[in-house]
């Protein structure tokens, strides 16, 4: 890597005792373990972490990737640190990193070194925490990172397919972080170097602890209301009332000024903290700010890229949350659902640094954020926000009060543009294109919207748009918080029409999701017979995979929607996946008797006649077939959805 030439060692955080040495540290004040292999990035929260110390005048190290099957040396090979220790699985949860979502085992792991997988071990925040609870019993351990946030209450794990509690239990931990981790590490720091010993901090926003009240009491804040779900154990006995205490999760994980929760977990009491309020511009702006090298640590320049890093080497992000609320999306869980943006000055001052990078050819890979279109998008009156408790700003219908406006957004990429070495910025982060839709987005400009998406049609996509509306049926897309697909069909006839009259030749590519709670067989073969109709051969479908703090994964295990406890079936096993999942390849020879004696046997001859006809002449003039990808084994993560790093065709020895 040759960026790296141009850097000194001591540009990175330490990762070594030698490093540790070269700075002139006796001691650490935290060491960070982390399941990521250490990329200096701000798309990378253990560096984000890291940084975010050092910022308040801290000595931090990180361990990437220690090694849990040897004697352990490299939880001891730093020494205790003077504060904490903090550990996270990295910035996916371990288990969809490991695993497919049909439980095999990935073949390779985007956040290390030549995608090599086995350098992180399943449920890895909890099994670093216990590790060194056991090595250094008197040192405070802190986690956070998804995994830790996800799994912070009672929660059902697909790979163990197990009710699973609070991570803080199973960890043994000391503190959790959840969210975004810069607002409550700044308020925990503070108090520690006053003196405040760490086993006081009980009452801080955004954290989580769990108390023995037989030891000690848990405080009282004057602020605060709080609210008791059922306890762990009650979960364990009963799928509808573990159903039933989501509601309350994810409503006060979704307010402004959000109650305290409890939960009983044996002869233990957890306690939720609220969160804090959405970051403002300076904050967020100064975390995005912090003297990031935007490079892997030099220790892997021999063992290959690192794919993840690869992917968002030359991206910006402009902004963290996303108010969607999607029912299978754990973003709103852990960002929030309110949009925390960064000011244009922040993001062009980030695409100078990319743009001077040596390797830079001009083309910047994204401009986005969790969606790409919520750039500085929030309530028009604050005090109605305060009070709101639903889960999603935008279903059923966008609310009243949402600015959706795209003008910052469309002055932001022709700022970005401007930069004499950005040739090209893509948008490679999904498109909310329902949001682009007057029918649906009916308090916008019509004109805005349109001027939006020419903007992107015309200078931010190469060959292809790639939109989410996830399915057909409207009783599914209602449960998935999504819009009806009759806005996708008004979306593509503007797509359309802005083609024609640009001369741009792009592709609308549309992405679905099989097997979603509610989903049943004929769902699935409406959806193949509708978008056959409009002339698609879809080419990446994914299995719905099951995560904690979902609507769709409380569905999935319990059978019961939280919000109405009323019973909603979901296809489970692996042959009702399969089935479904046959519907995209109606075209292959193997499926056509399989589709056609289905739903003959259901009735559907008419499904049959569409997806089946004697002559299929019409559709083939539509859409040149082309090779597609089966990604049934593969629910894709967001960071693996573009470019693939290439691998050697040469078999393993």
């Amino acid at each position: 890597m040759q960026e790296t030439k141009k850097h000194q060692l001591t540009d990175w955080l330490p990762t070594t005792k030698r490093e540790v040495k070269i700075r002139g540290w006796e001691e650490l004040d935290v060491i960070l373990f982390s399941g990521d292999a250490y990329v200096d990035h701000p798309s990378f929260g253990p560096a984000v972490i890291g940084r975010i110390l050092e910022s308040y005048g801290l000595r931090v190290a990180i361990v990437p990737q220690p090694s849990v099957n040897d004697n352990l040396q490299d939880f001891e090979k730093l020494g205790k640190p003077r504060l904490f220790f903090a550990a996270t699985g990295g910035c996916m949860d371990p288990m969809v990193s490991n695993y497919t979502a049909s439980k095999k085992r990935r073949d390779k792991d985007a956040y290390t070194p030549n995608g090599d997988k086995g350098f992180r071990p399943d449920y890895a925040t909890s099994v670093y925490s216990k590790i060194l609870k056991e090595k250094f019993p008197d040192v405070p351990v802190l986690i956070g990172g998804i995994e830790a946030s996800l799994r912070r209450v009672t929660h059902y794990d697909y790979w163990s397919d197990k009710l699973l509690p609070t991570i803080l239990e199973t960890s043994k931990a000391d503190m959790l972080v959840y969210g975004m981790g810069e607002q409550p590490l700044r308020e925990i720091v503070e108090l520690l170097q006053k003196g405040v010993p760490f086993s006081s901090l009980k009452n801080i926003k955004q954290t989580a602890v769990l108390i023995n009240e037989k030891e000690e009491k848990i405080p009282v804040v004057k602020n605060w209301e709080d609210v008791e779900i059922n306890s762990h154990e009650a979960c364990l006995a009963d799928k509808k009332t573990f159903a039933s205490n989501f509601k309350v999760i994810e409503q006060e994980s979704n307010k402004l000024k959000a109650r305290r929760i409890f939960q009983k977990v044996g002869d233990k009491t957890l306690v939720i903290n609220p969160p804090f309020p959405t970051m403002t511009e300076a904050e967020i702006d100064g975390s995005f700010d912090l003297p990031y090298t935007r490079l892997p640590h030099p220790k892997y320049d021999k063992r290959g890229p690192i794919p993840a890093f690869e992917m968002i080497k030359f991206s910006i992000n402009i902004h963290r949350g996303c108010f969607g609320g999607c029912s299978f999306c754990t973003i709103s869980a852990h960002q929030g659902k309110f949009i925390a943006s960064r000011s244009q000055e922040s993001i062009l001052k980030e695409v100078d640094k990319v743009a001077n990078m040596p390797d830079f050819k001009g083309y910047l890979s994204d401009i986005g954020g969790p969606s790409a279109n919520m750039y500085q998008m929030k309530g028009k009156v604050q005090e109605i926000c305060d009070k709101c408790v639903a889960p999603s700003c935008i279903s059923p219908v966008i609310c009243s009060n949402l600015d959706t406006s795209h003008k910052p957004l469309t002055k932001l990429y022709q700022a970005v543009d401007k930069h004499p070495k950005v040739k090209k910025s893509f948008i490679g982060s999904g498109i909310r294109h329902d949001m682009l839709v007057p029918e649906f987005n009916k308090n916008a400009d019509a004109k805005e919207l349109d001027a939006y998406t020419e903007e992107v049609m015309t200078k931010h996509v190469s060959g292809r748009l790639k939109v989410a509306p996830e399915h057909t049926s409207d009783p599914v897309l209602k449960l998935m918080r999504k819009p009806s697909f009759t806005y996708f069909h008004k979306f593509k006839e503007r797509f359309d029409k802005i083609n024609l009259k640009k001369k741009l030749n792009l592709q609308l590519i549309p992405y679905f999701i099989s097997s979603h709670p509610a989903s049943e067989l004929e769902d699935m073969a409406n959806l193949a017979a509708e978008t056959k109709d409009m002339g698609f051969q879809l080419e990446q479908v994914q299995g719905f995979t099951p995560t904690p703090m979902t609507v769709a994964t409380v569905i999935y295990y319990s059978g019961y929607h939280p919000y109405t406890l009323k019973e909603v079936r979901t296809p489970k096993t692996r042959q009702e996946k399969l089935d479904q999942h046959k519907f995209f390849f109606w075209y292959k020879k193997e499926n056509r008797k399989w589709i056609k004696d289905k739903l003959t046997k259901v009735g559907r001859s008419d499904l049959v006649n569409r997806l089946l006809p004697n002559s299929d002449t019409t559709w083939r003039k539509k859409k040149d077939l082309k090779p597609v990808k089966h990604t049934f084994d593969d629910a894709i993560p967001f960071n693996r959805r573009k470019n693939k790093v290439k691998r050697s065709s040469k078999k393993r020895r």
